[in-house]
């Protein structure tokens, strides 16, 4: 069953906007959880970020490859100083590809489903796709880091995905 959750593109300005502290998990948070878990794959996406549907909450899904995980109040406590560049694409900038440079290990603190803190570190894959989402709780973009001469290249499609956020019928897999 395709989710009812209103992927947020590229101009709309919840994408901007810090998420809230969740100060409790519980029941409407858990189906919360699910329906982004359920969004996550119906976008065809690694991850996905409570504010990219609107959800104003410092929750992201994501699966690396290992199956779906939830992060509930992220921290990155510590980054290591090796770092990889590696292209990254968005769900909200639909065909948009711009070269990042991230830590290649995190050491990272937040809760799970059921409220618990968990810390651990995540490296590779999961460390990028953690940052990712981070950065959309924190209302940073992929665009943020694109160079000039990726402006430039981008500038028609990111002309075209404002105008698209501003339709209230629009919702995710179209692909500008």
């Amino acid at each position: 069953m395709p989710t009812k959750l209103k992927l947020r593109l590229y101009g709309d300005p919840v994408l901007r906007k810090v998420a809230k502290t969740v100060k409790s998990v519980g029941l409407a948070e858990r189906l919360l959880m699910k329906e982004l878990i359920a969004a996550m794959y119906d976008f065809d996406g690694a991850g996905l970020a409570a504010t990219q549907v609107g959800i104003e909450e410092q929750i992201f899904v994501g699966d690396s490859g290992e199956g779906p995980f939830v992060v509930i109040n992220p921290q990155i406590l510590r980054y290591s100083f090796k770092r990889t560049i590696l292209e990254e694409g968005c769900l909200s900038f639909p065909e948009i590809r711009i070269r990042i440079e991230r830590a290649e290990t995190i050491s990272v603190r937040f809760q799970n489903e059921f409220g618990q803190v968990i810390e651990r570190e995540y490296s590779g894959l999961p460390a990028k796709v953690f940052q990712h989402e981070v950065d959309h709780l924190n209302g940073r973009l992929i665009i943020d880091y694109a160079t000039k001469t990726d402006l430039e290249k981008y500038k028609g499609q990111l002309a075209k995905l404002e105008v698209l956020s501003l339709k209230p019928s629009h919702r995710s897999k179209a692909h500008v």
